[in-house]
């Protein structure tokens, strides 16, 4: 799959130019992304540093003056500030039973198969990560979006939309224009994407089958059988170099929501006013929305004769029909099925 109309890398382009030695890499980004819509869209950069990537930041603009002919000016200059982000390490062990892998004539296929399950996993907790992740209160993991755009006076609050819920089971919604200069997933310096695929297993030595023999490994009732052992990593962080190409919508009630907006949020309005609100449209934008907002959002639009206007729509991605608003995609993420507290 190539990147989203042709534009800015994905993880599966980053990873299709390692060649034979990077076909591993290559298959968990294939497996990855099927498995995760936000894959699709999100950009990834190599760090530049071991640990991620360390990023400059405008924090003030230079001066200008208006002059006449044999009038100076006054010397400015603009001033700019560091930000390390750090990637984090995601990893995972799978064992397989050796007389299964090897059942089909073809083990390392029968591993990678086995592994999937594994792959959703670490899918699940990157994108709970990428929205919730804090690494000031735990190291090991690395920053995400809520603790940049979680407050409605901070230096983010243009970018945050209040919706207006005060309860504890609010939820929210992202508008995310992918850039590798604005926002980004990153990688350590020095990395194939950040993925790392080993054949853990001790004994490779052939059986008489010219398989390799494995490992004997102990059952759950500490039975020794063999098995082939895998071991999966993910290093990656989050960048965000310019907060203007994000938008939250937040504070949306989740208990009140209604198709017939009789009460709760107006769910096409918020999308049309984050698109309004956000710098940009680049060409890997996308709305990220939880799964039941996503579902009451389309039966809104239903019900709506404002939708004659093509606010919310269907195109085709990657050969398949994808909802979007306003010609950007709209992902369902179930790691935004959170309940959250009224940002303030």
């Amino acid at each position: 799959m190539a990147a989203r109309n042709g534009a800015l890398a994905t993880l599966i382009d980053v990873t299709a130019g390692y060649g034979e030695a990077g076909e591993a890499q290559g298959a968990i980004a294939e497996i990855l992304t099927k498995e995760n819509p936000i894959l699709e869209d999100m950009t990834w950069k190599e760090g530049n540093l071991l640990t991620g990537e360390r990023t400059w930041v405008r924090t003030g603009k230079p001066g200008v003056a208006w002059r006449r002919y044999n009038q100076g000016v006054p010397v400015s200059k603009g001033t700019a500030g560091s930000i390390d982000e750090g990637a984090a390490q995601l990893a995972a062990t799978s064992q397989m039973d050796r007389s299964l892998a090897i059942l089909g004539g073809n083990p390392a296929r029968a591993r990678m198969s086995f592994a999937k399950p594994f792959f959703e996993a670490m899918n699940d907790e990157a994108s709970l990560k990428l929205f919730y992740g804090n690494a000031t209160f735990e190291s090991k993991e690395f920053t995400g979006l809520t603790p940049r755009f979680n407050s409605l006076s901070g230096p983010t609050a243009s970018q945050i939309l209040d919706c207006l819920g005060t309860g504890t089971d609010n939820r929210s919604m992202w508008l995310i224009d992918w850039d590798e200069e604005a926002i980004t997933g990153i990688y350590p310096k020095g990395t194939k994407a950040g993925l790392l695929h080993m054949d853990s297993t001790a004994n490779r030595v052939s059986g008489p089958d010219g398989y390799p023999i494995g490992d004997l490994t102990p059952d759950a009732s500490g039975n020794q059988y063999l098995a082939y052992t895998d071991f999966f990593q993910w290093d990656l962080g989050l960048a965000v170099k310019d907060p203007r190409h994000v938008v939250r919508a937040a504070n949306i009630d989740f208990s009140l929501m209604a198709k017939d907006r009789s009460t709760g949020a107006d769910l096409e309005d918020i999308l049309v006013q984050m698109f309004h609100r956000a710098n940009r449209i680049g060409p890997n934008a996308a709305f990220y929305v939880p799964k039941p907002v996503g579902a009451m959002l389309h039966r809104q639009a239903l019900s709506d004769s404002r939708n004659a206007r093509g606010i919310i729509g269907f195109d085709e991605i990657g050969g398949r029909k994808v909802p979007s608003a306003l010609g950007v995609p709209i992902r369902s993420v179930d790691a935004l099925n959170v309940d959250e507290a009224r940002v303030v």
